[in-house]
């Protein structure tokens, strides 16, 4: 019998590190990657412009994550044009490829979930196009796909409050931040700071007033070291200009390097709408987040070891051997997913 082919649709490094993970306890199957990618025509346009180089699916993310899966061996199938699939792992649904509207689906939570707005709320009674939302804040919610796989409690709560069956949810945890205490010893350098973690408001259309944060982010220091990790979407070089304008000379700036690492050893985390402040409330520092931080206790990622990519690659392939309609799988057999899940 023919092996059956998954595709792992990314955008981030960073999400495509987490379906890397899933893969790897999925050695029976042909798994495939591709970079996150619209069948729109309009889309498609517009990312051979460099108009969308800012999301997941525009070149300068792709040459990353592409980057990645060669590094690391991964096949690669870009748009889905080198095979048929049994099963498409998302990691957003803000879009949904007309081409997989008849195979079994899973998303995955890749992250954090930027706020629910009034915009967003425009967006769904209206019935327009989730991307317009210009953040992440409408990902999780078209339920579009057969299973969603959910960081948290507090995150399936508001998958479904906002617009996906609950039946379809399983939490499952993500890859990534589902053992946070993993990096409490470490080996970098640098103790004793405040952490700034930045986010790319900005690049991804989103209004910010960066001088103001950065003021903010040097009275909460009180005179404590800074420590500024740039998100890697940020035009690094305006936002280093505006450190060094707004912040005082010895702030540390980092474009690259161990994020959770440095906020294990930092005294205290300033974020804007950053998934690594999980890591700060895991590793029991004081945060600071555009979110409201009781929310942000609510969904924190649950912290199960690191088995989170072995739970949601038992779910794919429960998925992929059930033979029945698929709308059937979480309904009718809830013993044999369960175990299957938490095996």
């Amino acid at each position: 019998m023919a092996r059956k082919n998954i595709l792992f649709l990314t955008g981030s490094i960073n999400q495509t590190s987490q379906m890397h993970a899933i893969a790897t306890h999925l050695h029976a199957y042909n798994c495939f990657f591709s970079q996150f990618f619209s069948d729109d025509f309009f889309i498609s346009k517009a990312i051979k412009l460099g108009i969308l180089d800012t999301t997941i699916m525009g070149n300068p993310l792709r040459q990353r994550a592409e980057a990645y899966m060669q590094e690391n061996q991964l096949a690669q199938d870009y748009k889905a044009l080198k095979n048929k699939y049994d099963l498409v792992v998302f990691c957003s649904d803000m879009l949904f490829p007309q081409k997989f509207a008849n195979t079994k689906t899973i998303w995955v939570q890749e992250g954090m979930i930027d706020p629910y707005t009034s915009l967003s709320a425009i967006i769904q009674k209206l019935k327009l196009p989730r991307y317009w939302s210009f953040g992440t804040s409408l990902n999780g919610t078209s339920n579009l796909c057969d299973i969603y796989c959910a960081a948290s409690e507090g995150y399936k709560n508001y998958i479904s409050y906002h617009g996906t069956d609950e039946n379809k949810i399983v939490v499952t945890g993500i890859p990534n931040y589902d053992n946070l205490v993993k990096y409490a010893n470490n080996d970098f350098p640098y103790h004793g700071y405040v952490m700034v973690a930045t986010t790319d408001m900005r690049e991804t259309f989103r209004y910010e007033n960066r001088p103001m944060f950065l003021k903010k982010c040097v009275e909460i220091a009180a005179g404590r070291p800074l420590l500024f990790k740039l998100h890697p979407n940020e035009k690094s070089q305006r936002a280093i200009q505006e450190i060094k304008e707004h912040c005082p000379k010895d702030a540390m700036i980092f474009t690259e390097g161990p994020t959770n690492e440095m906020i294990a050893n930092c005294e205290e985390l300033i974020t804007q709408y950053s998934t690594v402040v999980y890591t700060g409330i895991a590793l029991g520092k004081k945060v600071h987040s555009f979110f409201d931080l009781e929310e942000l206790h609510e969904k924190l990622p649950i912290q199960n070891g690191g088995n989170s990519a072995q739970m949601i690659a038992n779910l794919c392939e429960a998925y992929l051997e059930f033979e029945g309609p698929k709308k059937e799988f979480l309904s009718s057999f809830p013993t044999f997913f369960s175990d299957k899940v938490n095996a």
